[in-house]
């Protein structure tokens, strides 16, 4: 088994999806509403937002993934994103991803 990261926009769609299908439960319906709630591109918006992020040297699956979810508009939200990981990216490379992100929204 293989771990993928999917993103809220994908999460989104996939429960309300079920949720027509059937009757979803509470902690489902809790994370349908929040994505609902957060994520504001379309799919394939943010499938192409992961996409071109990724290409950026540094970036892992990871890190694309939740700037796509969390779309940072400031160098700060970007270095908050990729501590976790204990990147330190330079600031060029910062710059490049607020660019892509300006993009979408």
């Amino acid at each position: 088994m293989s771990e993928q990261y999917i993103s809220l926009a994908e999460v989104r769609d996939l429960l309300t999806a079920e949720n027509e299908r059937r009757e979803l439960l509470t902690t489902q319906k809790a994370a349908m509403e929040h994505a609902r709630a957060v994520s504001i591109l379309t799919l394939d918006q943010t499938k192409a937002l992961i996409a071109e992020v990724g290409q950026v040297p540094g970036v892992t699956d990871s890190i694309a993934v939740k700037i796509a979810d969390l779309l940072p508009k400031a160098s700060e939200d970007v270095r908050a994103i990729v501590s976790k990981e204990r990147l330190t990216l330079e600031p060029s490379v910062i710059d490049n991803i607020l660019e892509i992100v300006a993009k979408y929204l």
